[in-house]
């Protein structure tokens, strides 16, 4: 049970800690203007910005005060235990689906140690040998010229075995690839030192919403914006008109310094799993 002071201040802090990023994105847009970084969060991933900003406690919880039954408005709230909450039934066998997916795909990722190899050449495959005007940000320049690029491509060994990163390489790229992922083997080569495995923490959450707590998805989304800085960052594009320094991972040193970030967000990623597993578990209860 949470008391309206409580819940109304927990609903607070959470819109301040959203909107410096849902803020800038709707001004952009009302602007047309493109973000190559930030408009990742909100275009590949599919929660809108007026949901990240809306806070929820999750199942299990208690709304207290009148404040509380503007939630009935909403989707799966009734009225109970002197309150407002959502209701266990609400959570469907759809949903029950989904948290059984992603409860078997976490636990198998945690199980696994990082691997801190691939150095960020998929956003290279993605453009390996690609005409200029099919470049998925041809806004931007690439740092090396595609010959450049292309080059980088042929001297290192790409490891890529995220599924969803993959499935956007080039033709070219795609046999040069040490692994061919499917959607079908994701659990099994999904592991905690990709970048994009830990991104997708964020969309684990919002594909079981309103089920998961407003600070949990909050705290995915943290994670993915900074990991989507050194994903770009580390990427054949030059993002210095953006403000982002390259990790020139074209170079023993910047493969080093990529490979430390990478065990630094695996390290940070490891608890929010843990998290989601537990909540995956506990959602899962509500349907014995």
């Amino acid at each position: 049970m949470l008391g309206p002071g409580e819940w109304t201040a927990r609903e607070r802090a959470h819109q301040r800690r959203v909107r410096p990023w849902t803020g800038p994105y709707a001004d952009r847009r009302s602007r047309g203007e493109k973000h190559p970084v930030l408009d990742f969060l909100f275009q590949y991933y599919s929660f809108r910005p007026a949901h990240l900003e809306r806070w929820q406690p999750g199942p299990g919880v208690v709304l207290g005060g009148d404040e509380a039954r503007r939630f009935l408005a909403r989707p799966g709230y009734v009225e109970a235990g002197g309150g407002v909450l959502l209701d266990p039934a609400a959570f469907t066998g759809k949903k029950a689906q989904t948290a059984r997916y992603f409860l078997a795909l976490l636990e198998k990722t945690a199980s696994r140690a990082p691997r801190l190899s691939c150095f960020g050449l998929h956003e290279w495959a993605m453009v390996y040998r690609q005409d200029p005007g099919q470049v998925r940000h041809n806004q931007l320049p690439l740092r090396l010229g595609s010959a450049g690029t292309d080059e980088v491509v042929e001297s290192l060994e790409v490891r890529c075995g995220h599924y969803d990163a993959f499935r956007f390489f080039t033709a070219p790229a795609r046999p040069r690839n040490a692994l061919q992922p499917t959607r079908a083997t994701q659990p099994e080569l999904e592991q905690p030192g990709c970048l994009h495995a830990n991104m997708d923490l964020y969309k684990a959450c919002y594909k079981l919403d309103p089920f998961v707590p407003a600070e949990l998805i909050a705290d995915c989304f943290e994670l993915a914006v900074r990991i989507r800085e050194l994903d770009m960052c580390a990427s054949p594009y030059d993002l210095s008109a953006f403000g982002h320094r390259p990790v020139r991972i074209e170079t023993p040193a910047g493969r080093a310094e990529y490979a430390r970030r990478q065990a630094e967000f695996a390290r940070q990623a490891a608890p929010l799993r843990d998290r989601l597993i537990a909540q995956c578990d506990y959602l899962l209860s509500l349907r014995l």
